[in-house]
């Protein structure tokens, strides 16, 4: 029977293109939340993988690419972390990028197959996204649904075909963006406003 305090194998997976000014030291603290919760004291100590055959967390100083393929073993709680580190991430981010975390149950994997297993494998998957801005996150997030569709979808129809549902989602994500940028709108001052009254009305804030 499986126990959701035992450990977890958590498999990080990206490419993220940074800005040019992007340093190492720069990547080592914006990691840091990351590298810290596998018990290392820095970067260099902290970016091998559980396997060999993965090449861990590499940063290209000269391409500027933070490359992951990293698997530790861990708990839920890297969640947070995670989220810690793409909040990080986005302020170092050139153009927007996904990262793909697997969370492993190598306990339920390993029993024995003739047994009726008690529990239920915790197996996950999460997508994070992270970039300079809103607008490059929604882009690759409108990206990565088109091609789950497309190799759905061309299995039973021409590309020619496909135009209209192309369409369909580049509208939804368009909708999306517009009421970002509307809803962020609505905590600034009316264009021509110096900081005077606006007629009693209080503007909304994003919490």
């Amino acid at each position: 029977m499986t126990s959701n305090n035992s450990p977890l194998e958590i498999h990080v997976h990206g490419q993220l293109t940074l800005r040019e000014n992007v340093t190492y030291d720069a990547v080592e603290d914006a990691l840091k939340p990351l590298w810290t919760f596998a018990g290392a004291k820095n970067l260099s100590s902290g970016s091998d993988s559980s396997y060999e055959d993965e090449p861990g967390i590499k940063f290209d100083s000269i391409e500027k690419i933070l490359h992951l393929c990293w698997t530790i073993s861990g708990n839920v709680e890297i969640r947070q972390v995670l989220d810690e580190v793409c909040m990080n991430l986005n302020e170092l981010a050139q153009t927007g990028a996904a990262i793909e975390v697997t969370f492993y149950d190598p306990e339920f994997e390993n029993q024995d197959d003739e047994i009726q297993p008690k529990g239920e494998s915790r197996d996950d998957l999460t997508i994070l996204f992270v970039g300079p801005n809103p607008a490059s996150i929604i882009k690759i997030q409108r990206d990565l649904l088109i091609s789950d569709v497309l190799s759905v979808m061309q299995r039973h129809f021409d590309d020619s075909e496909l135009a209209d549902v192309l369409l369909e989602i580049d509208k939804l994500f368009n909708k999306r963006l517009n009421n970002l940028v509307s809803s962020l709108d609505l905590g600034k001052p009316p264009r021509g406003s110096s900081g005077g009254h606006n007629n009693g009305r209080k503007p909304r804030h994003l919490h």
